[in-house]
This record gives structure tokens, C-alpha cells and sequence, in this order.
């Protein structure tokens, strides 16, 4: 007998590991990429901090930026929310969420979309795409 998914007539998944997973939540709104280093008119990101326990502290923070943990995302920038941000006023909010790698980012903006946050995207690369640029940054505090 053999193992495996083929084993009991199914087909093998057409995509395998996490870059592949992630396209498909870039199909919901275009990605935005950090502007070059002499632009500085840019959105206000909304940055998700990882809501796993022990998970490295930020490398550092773009000025301006909301800082959400990802565990409240949802419910804070949903605009018909209770617990909703000030920020959070419709639905038509631009919003750009930002993590480290731009790894967790796009299954946090696929499930603002969800919300009906129609602008909801992320930062292709993350935090290090937007320090690589030459973008304002922060240090972490100490």
C-alpha cells in the first residue's frame, strides 16, 4: 500500500509551502510597495504586531504608524464594531497592514477585506522592505 494523498485518488495540492499560499491573498486589493527613499507621502500603515507568545520584539516601527496587535485587528478596524479605533469610520478606509516580511501581513489584510474593508492591502516585504527603501524608521525601545 502506498501512502500519501495520491494513494486514495487525490491529487497532490498545486501549491506547497508559504510564499505560494500567500498570492492568492494578494488577489483581494492591489499590494503596496514601499515608495522609493525621497517619497514620503505615503499611507498611514496600520502595523500588526504578532500575537504569538515569545515572538521576537519589532525591529523597529514606522513613525506614524497604528500599531494593532494582529489577535485585534479585526474587531478594532472593523467600522461597525463596538471596540472599533477611531480610525476605523468606514468602510472605505485605506488601510496597510504592515508586519516584519510581509509574510503575516497578507492573510491579516485577506481577512480585513473579508470585513468589507475593500482597501485593506499590505506592504510587500513588510518592515524590511520599507527600512531597505531608506523610509523613516524607529529604533525598538530598549
Amino acid at each position: 500500500m502506498t501512502r500519501g494523498s495520491q494513494a486514495a485518488g487525490h491529487d497532490p495540492p498545486e501549491r506547497c509551502g508559504a510564499r505560494p499560499a500567500r498570492t492568492p491573498h494578494r488577489a483581494h486589493a492591489d499590494p503596496a510597495h514601499a515608495p522609493p527613499a525621497p517619497q514620503r507621502d505615503h499611507p498611514r500603515p496600520a502595523r500588526a504586531r504578532p500575537a504569538t507568545p515569545g515572538a521576537s520584539p519589532a525591529p523597529g516601527a514606522i513613525p506614524g504608524a497604528l500599531v494593532v496587535e494582529r489577535n485585534e485587528l479585526e474587531w478594532r478596524l472593523d467600522p461597525r464594531g463596538s471596540h472599533r479605533l477611531a480610525e476605523a469610520t468606514h468602510h472605505d478606509l485605506r488601510v496597510v497592514v504592515v508586519c516584519n516580511e510581509g509574510y503575516a501581513s497578507s492573510p491579516a489584510a485577506e481577512s480585513l477585506h473579508r470585513l468589507g474593508l475593500r482597501r485593506a492591502t499590505d506592504l510587500v516585504g513588510g518592515f524590511q522592505a520599507w527600512r531597505a527603501a531608506g523610509l523613516p524608521v524607529t529604533t525598538a525601545a530598549a
